[in-house]
């Protein structure tokens, strides 16, 4: 389903680039209590901005949660509530991370990135209040401060083959040239950004977190360098095609970590935080029950969240929990949690719909691989 079906509503929260997209002409619909852009009127050209090779796409990604932690425990406390080690995370690096529970059930996905004195943790709007509770609960044990900046701050994103050109011809080639796994703070007209290097979309892209008294003066330049607007039903298609599980469709708190997909998030060997028991069983048992893989269709018929998915021989194996129609493929593309024992590339598999029943084949995500897979290699692993 397409968020412009959405309704909007008096309580949404608006971004720091509200006025700008109404400017553009933006369908404005609410997601996850956020009012965001569905599109700019052409959803097709703008997936086509980010995919096509020649382009690069601009998003509007305010509405994820950004939460800043300061304190001289911060790294004590928060390596025994995250999967990755942040201990070993160095200044103006970042990281992958998940909030389980004790049982390794995931809280919330997220990034970390280490910023001089601080850390900054971004997440998706749905997670941001559990997440900021979870992480709010301990400031009364310690040297440990938790600041909410969403509402200040803001966050965008260059998606596409072109977008490091455009990020360099308004911020510099110092922006530009970020490795993977790496934060640059620079300077713009008297503000400072951070930028990372990372892809919601399997292109070349970038992260950009400023103030909100410049996010507007800075999304104008970005598309006076080429940019071109990007609303989220375009990015819910390119995010399918990526294989980037979202939380709340493909992920909750029902899934063991690993399930999702998060590997990078994970460290096995920095020792004890919550649910690491469960997830370290798991993990040298060698494999989890089931895991969020791709689903490949012959057709372009529309398929549904909560589909069951069935083996060649009538066994329930899954079930799906996002679709897109993929514009490169021409074909209808799906994340489905797949069972073990049929995870391999090729399995062919039945997706049945009340009375309807369809044929797709298990493939190895991402069903597209864009500029992201062409960068040079010495930038470090691919972060969504």
């Amino acid at each position: 389903m397409m968020m412009s079906e959405t309704v909007e509503t008096v309580t949404a929260r608006k971004s720091p680039l509200d006025e700008m997209h109404r400017g553009l002409g933006a369908l404005l619909v609410e997601r996850d209590a956020w009012l965001v852009p569905a599109s700019y009127g052409d959803a097709r050209a703008e997936y086509s901005a980010v995919r096509d090779g020649a382009g690069a796409g601009l998003i509007d990604l305010s509405s994820r949660a950004r939460i800043e932690v300061r304190g001289a425990e911060a790294v004590q406390f928060l390596n025994g509530l995250v999967t990755n080690d942040v201990k070993a995370l160095a200044p103006d690096a970042w990281m992958e991370a998940a909030f389980p529970t004790p049982q390794g059930r995931l809280i919330a996905s997220c990034r970390v990135l280490h910023r001089a004195d601080s850390f900054l943790f971004d997440t998706e709007a749905i997670s941001h209040e559990r997440l900021f509770k979870t992480l709010e609960r301990f400031t009364l044990a310690g040297d440990f401060r938790v600041t909410d900046r969403t509402q200040e701050s803001a966050q965008l994103s260059l998606q596409g083959a072109r977008a490091a050109a455009v990020l360099g011809q308004v911020l510099g080639p110092q922006a530009a040239s970020v490795e993977r796994g790496r934060v640059v703070t620079v300077e713009w007209k008297g503000a400072r950004l951070s930028v990372i290097r990372a892809t919601h979309t399997a292109e070349d892209g970038f992260d950009l977190f400023v103030d909100e008294g410049e996010a507007s003066a800075l999304w104008e330049a970005l598309m006076l360098a080429g940019a071109k607007p990007v609303g989220f039903d375009a990015l819910e298609i390119l995010r399918v095609e990526a294989g980037v599980p979202r939380y709340g469709l493909d992920m909750d708190e029902t899934n063991i970590v690993t399930e999702a997909g998060l590997d990078d998030a994970v460290s096995y060997t920095k020792g004890c935080y919550t649910g690491q028991e469960i997830i370290a069983r798991i993990h040298w048992r060698g494999h989890v029950a089931k895991r969020l893989s791709g689903l490949l269709f012959e057709d372009t018929e529309e398929v549904e969240r909560g589909a069951k998915v069935f083996s060649a021989d009538g066994k329930e194996i899954g079930r799906i929990t996002s679709g897109a129609l993929s514009p490169r493929l021409s074909q209808t593309v799906a994340l489905a949690y797949v069972k073990y024992d049929y995870l391999a590339a090729g399995t062919r598999t039945r997706v049945v719909t009340g009375d309807s029943e369809r044929e797709a084949t298990v493939v190895e995500l991402p069903f597209v691989r864009g500029s992201w897979y062409d960068t040079n290699a010495e930038v470090g692993e691919a972060g969504a």
